[in-house]
């Protein structure tokens, strides 16, 4: 993962975060493994799990322009999974800073 350049993604604070979730044009993703999703999850995410050998094969095809929201339990797969999205020519992506442990808005 030479190369990354860090500026092709954004840590947000919780409140950021949820003001672009509302917003119809971006897609959440969230990072974690099905297991911890059953625990609760943003409404209307997706579930990519970044430590899956599945994972580069379920994102290449999404649209590289679109702005992707990206969160895990703490935000260090997160950035994990920014990281890859970017050496994938992925745009505009954010990255929930924390993670859902610093998330006030509620799971579902």
């Amino acid at each position: 993962m030479l190369g990354i350049d860090v500026n092709k993604y954004e840590s947000l604070p919780a409140g950021r975060f949820y003001d672009l979730v509302l917003e119809s044009e971006t897609v959440v993703i969230d990072v974690r493994s099905e297991g911890e999703v059953l625990s609760g999850k943003i409404q209307g995410a997706l579930n990519f799990d970044v430590s899956s050998n599945r994972f580069v094969n379920q994102i290449e095809n999404l649209h590289k322009e679109t702005t992707y929201l990206i969160y895990c339990r703490s935000g260090n797969r997160s950035v994990m999974a920014c990281q890859i999205m970017v050496e994938l020519g992925f745009k505009n992506l954010k990255n929930l800073k924390y993670g859902l442990v610093a998330w006030p808005f509620g799971t579902v």
